[in-house]
């Protein structure tokens, strides 16, 4: 019983060590900026309740068609997410993005619960100057999904889109039957589709169909667990860490009508 005891502690202790460095891959610095692809931006510096200070970027589009507050997913920073964003504002929607907490120049570690205190700070903070006339959008992708789902419990958006996630971390790890097993010891949840009900707003759900990380059936799996008001894009040759969609006319008809149709929540 002391070594089966002994086992168990070590398996837990063990796990709770590889968790964070098993879900982010944090780049340091910042290199390219909106500035880069022609776009001016405004850097800001958010407090987080618990002494950390995040960077974020802020890029205003004119006559915006929605303003996107967006959260990226686990690896790189801003800097390597700037593309993405870039196209996002010349399809003309005014975007504000942040990087967690140990990515890019924001201080501090990452963890589960820092993310969600993470994206307390930016919500309030960017919500501060919200424009109503215009709807607001949580847009998360990969990880970046469950952190935009929090947030919508925070803060309700008028909706929510999901780019290529899961129903919950452990999910992830199913198809590995270790890391199954050894998730039992996990304290990292990542819960995006009981975020995501927990909001009750009209979602947006995108997945490709060749995606080597968060495997299609997944994305299946939490369009399945969402309540309420759900689109689902599949989108055809599309992998996880593509930088534009295989079918551009696709992709943004889907967001397009996504955002003309949202009832107003707020």
């Amino acid at each position: 019983m002391i070594w089966l005891a002994a086992l168990v502690v070590g398996l837990a202790l063990f796990v709770r060590w590889l968790e964070p460095r098993m879900a982010f891959v944090p780049f340091a610095g910042e290199d390219i900026t909106p500035r880069t692809f022609g776009l001016a931006f405004e850097p800001l510096t958010i407090a987080t309740a618990d002494g950390e200070r995040l960077r974020a970027w802020r890029m205003d589009a004119s006559s915006p068609r929605a303003r996107i507050l967006y959260f990226h997913g686990n690896g790189g920073n801003l800097s390597n997410w700037a593309p993405i964003l870039a196209a996002i504002v010349r399809r003309g929607y005014s975007v504000a993005a942040i990087d967690y907490r140990g990515y890019g120049v924001s201080t501090g570690r990452p963890t589960e619960r820092g993310l969600y205190r993470d994206a307390d700070a930016f919500v309030q903070t960017v919500w501060a100057d919200a424009d109503a006339r215009v709807p607001t959008i949580y847009w998360g992708r990969s990880l970046g999904t469950t952190v935009a789902a929090y947030a919508a419990t925070v803060r309700k958006p008028d909706g929510l889109i999901l780019e290529s996630g899961f129903p919950t971390a452990r999910s992830v790890v199913r198809g590995s039957p270790v890391l199954f097993v050894l998730s039992v010891f996990a304290s990292y949840r990542f819960p995006t589709a009981d975020f995501a009900n927990r909001a009750r707003v009209p979602v947006l759900q995108m997945h490709g169909d060749r995606d080597s990380v968060i495997p299609f059936p997944l994305g299946q799996e939490l369009f399945g667990r969402l309540e309420g008001t759900k689109q689902f894009l599949v989108m055809p040759g599309a992998d996880h860490n593509d930088a534009a969609p295989p079918d551009p006319a696709a992709y943004w008809g889907a967001i397009e009508r996504f955002v003309t149709e949202l009832p107003k929540t707020r």
